[in-house]
């Protein structure tokens, strides 16, 4: 009898265990960040997603057909958005190539391509020269990439990229900041799976805290 309910126990605690990281919880400090100067969103009647990523960071381009697969379910009330993150100098080409192909309808044809260009075809896409030609063989028109993506727009956007970073007090990337406010990144989750179901918990706290 001793042995059975020993037994019993052991089963019982291995599912215990197994289910913990379903059921658990989510920490501030340890799977989120709250900022103490919280920003103003687009839309008050809705709950504000933004990625912040770099195209040539490896945790980013795990985590982007993660992305893609919740777009797809995307709850109603949520607006998300991409934006490309500068830490380094090396990191503005990738961020005005960005702004570029969303300024010619072009992103959803080449945002998958320019990942896969840097991490399965190992293209340095941050060098201008190289970014031209791969841009040429995509059937883009180069003149007209080349006059946006020099232009003082495109300047503009990446200067309202740097002044989000400082606001947002981002440190890496990949990172969601949820209602401009709170910041949970791939490097706390861990697995990509991870990352997006700390995504869906904060959504879900932002959501049960606003006002009916």
């Amino acid at each position: 009898m001793n042995r059975l309910i020993t037994v019993l126990n052991v089963f019982f605690g291995i599912i215990l265990l197994s289910t913990s990281g379903v059921h658990a919880e989510i920490v501030a400090g340890h799977d989120y960040k709250i900022l103490q100067n919280p920003q103003p969103t687009q839309n008050k009647e809705r709950i504000e997603v933004i990625e912040f990523f770099w195209y040539g960071c490896p945790h980013c381009n795990s985590l982007h057909p993660h992305i893609k697969t919740w777009l797809k379910n995307k709850p109603d009330d949520v607006d998300f958005r991409y934006v490309p993150a500068i830490f380094r100098n090396n990191w503005i080409p990738g961020a005005k190539t960005f702004y570029t192909l969303a300024a010619m309808n072009e992103l959803e044809t080449l945002h998958d391509k320019v990942y896969d260009a840097i991490h399965r075809d190992k293209i340095d896409l941050s060098d201008e020269s190289v970014l031209l030609n791969w841009i040429d063989r995509q059937g883009i028109d180069k003149d007209k990439f080349i006059n946006i993506y020099q232009s003082f727009t495109i300047q503009n956007q990446v200067a309202r990229t740097n002044q989000m970073m400082r606001q947002y007090q981002l440190t890496g990337v990949p990172a969601f900041v949820v209602e401009g406010q709170y910041i949970t990144s791939g490097k706390k989750g861990g697995t990509p799976q991870d990352t997006m179901q700390i995504l869906n918990a904060v959504i879900d706290m932002v959501r049960n805290t606003k006002t009916p």
